[in-house]
């Protein structure tokens, strides 16, 4: 007999099961690991909003050491102190000759909801419409889901 016809020729390569195999960890790992990476990019932007009320706040400070007042401006864009420039939240502010409060909202479609404050008493607030972080706060800022400073 033909010894060629007895023995099956094992072909290299992977089959279909294990692509399969292969293709479904891949896409579990992915569900896992992308809502968690887009949750550390969300949080990176808010120390953006953060950075920014606290430098304008010092700016104020300073003049109030100077002047012994707040500026009081009718420009409520930016209460006599330039406002920081960001690509993911806009500044405003609102003033008087004793308190002011400066306002940082999202601008960015990852930050739109979010919206933090701060006064000439460094009360700090976050409101949040979504569910990123669902308890609003009125007296910090959140820094991460569950997490204010």
């Amino acid at each position: 007999m033909n010894d060629r016809c007895l023995h099956r020729r094992h072909a290299a390569g992977f089959t279909l099961i294990e692509l399969m195999i292969v293709v479904a960890i891949i896409a579990i790992l992915a569900a896992i690991a992308m809502p968690i990476y887009s949750n550390y990019v969300t949080r990176s932007k808010l120390t953006d909003a953060q950075n920014g009320l606290s430098a304008t706040r010092v700016l104020m400070e300073q003049y109030y050491q100077d002047n012994r007042q707040y500026p009081s401006t009718s420009n409520s864009a930016n209460c006599g102190a330039s406002m920081p420039v960001s690509q993911y939240f806009s500044y405003t502010c609102s003033a008087t000759t004793t308190t002011y409060k400066i306002t940082a909202s999202g601008s960015s479609p990852s930050t739109i909801n979010f919206q933090f404050t701060i006064d000439q008493a460094n009360n700090r607030g976050t409101s949040y419409a979504g569910s990123w972080y669902t308890t609003p706060t009125t007296t910090c800022w959140v820094t991460a889901p569950g997490v204010c400073q």
